[in-house]
């Protein structure tokens, strides 16, 4: 005796929402298209299939709760239950046949002359498959099957572009929307007829055999791209296509503080496609080395070489910033290696807010002294300096 319940894995309370999502999930794992040629899994997919078309039917679960699997309702013969479930009658599902999916449109799962089967396939799977239940797809849908291909660049910026960030224009040849028809493919002027190819469906059908019988699928109309409609007259540049391979500028927004070797992606902005949606850009970032500042996260950092007298008794030094030329007062006593930090001249952050420029003290030591030099240094020996 077959339990349906438990080919489910439901308790026999279940309800019929339950025993909905319960085939739902099953068929997801198992379907054909999925499952490609495994047997085992196609027997799974019979089995379910005739659980639910008894469990989803109250009569029909009514009886079987009554008989069960092997009682006369479900054998052949004509019990209480009326007319038995062997497939000779229009109810039957004595055994899984395959000319059962013979009748179904797997684009919208409507039900067709199929035999046994009192289900809508459309409303279990519809989701696996992507369709909706008429068979047509909005617009919006059709546009979404078309994408273009993405398009990657490589673009090279200097040290100072990358820390205040910058507005660059570049331009890329590539498939873009006609500028004579807007994308719309037709002439100005022209006016829409229905696709005589679909019949202003946007799809056409086609059948398809496999190991369960056949399955009649759907795809989109290469005539009107989708759209059901087609302009009274093509467009000259594009020749109704709506896109036209050509030279495009596009702007570049690359913000302040970006690192060498990022990636910035402009939505949109890749290959064109017929009546669907744009690829992306991707601009990768090359940085160039700065030859004296280099970046620290939010601050910039730099080396300054002092003289020892310089260093002895403090001096104010001309030094080169990013932002020009600055007045850096170098204190009295200072030591090689010590860090002088300049406020709010280093990387911007998205607010606006600077980081520091930090200033790193080199001595220059003179490699030999004239005896003048040499007395003093004598001097500040007996000082003890």
């Amino acid at each position: 005796m077959k339990d349906y319940y438990k080919t489910l894995g439901l308790e026999k309370n279940a309800s019929k929402d339950d025993v909905k999502k319960a085939f739902r999930k099953l068929a997801h794992e198992h379907h054909p298209d999925k499952t490609k040629n495994d047997p085992a899994s196609a027997q799974k997919f019979k089995e379910a299939s005739e659980a639910y078309s008894v469990l989803s039917d109250d009569n029909k679960r009514k009886q079987y709760d009554m008989f069960g699997s092997t009682g006369s309702p479900f054998n052949g013969s004509a019990g209480p239950g009326g007319a038995g479930f062997n497939g000779n009658n229009g109810g039957g599902f004595g055994g899984f046949n395959p000319q059962d999916f013979a009748g179904f449109d797997f684009s919208g799962f409507t039900q067709g002359n199929n035999q046994g089967f009192e289900f809508d396939l459309g409303d279990i799977l519809g989701d696996f498959f992507g369709g909706n239940r008429n068979g047509r797809q909005s617009s919006s849908r059709r546009a979404a099957e078309a994408r273009g291909a993405d398009i990657s660049v490589d673009i090279n910026i200097s040290f100072e572009e990358s820390i205040f960030g910058m507005e660059k224009d570049i331009v890329i040849t590539k498939t873009s929307k006609c500028l004579s028809c807007e994308g719309s493919g037709g002439e100005r002027g022209s006016i829409s007829e229905k696709c005589k190819v679909c019949g202003g469906k946007g799809r056409v059908n086609e059948s398809r055999r496999s190991f369960l019988g056949v399955f009649n699928t759907t795809r989109v109309c290469e005539n009107c791209h989708g759209m059901g409609e087609v302009p009274s007259v093509k467009c000259g540049t594009c020749h109704g296509s709506g896109v036209k391979e050509r030279p495009q500028e596009i702007g570049l927004k690359i913000p302040a503080g970006i690192e060498d070797g990022q990636t910035m992606r402009l939505t949109g902005m890749g290959e064109a496609v017929p009546f669907g949606v744009s690829g992306d850009l991707y601009v990768r970032l090359h940085v160039k080395a700065h030859p004296f500042i280099h970046k620290d996260g939010q601050n910039l950092t730099k080396d300054l070489s002092v003289k020892l007298t310089q260093a002895l008794v403090g001096a104010d030094i001309t030094l080169k910033t990013l932002d020009g030329e600055l007045i850096l007062k170098v204190p009295e006593g200072t030591n090689n290696g010590d860090v002088l930090r300049i406020r709010e001249k280093g990387v911007p952050d998205q607010r606006g807010r600077r980081g520091d420029l930090l200033v790193k003290i080199k001595m220059l030591m003179p490699k030999k002294l004239s005896k003048e030099a040499r007395k003093a240094v004598e001097e500040l020996k007996k000082e003890g300096i």
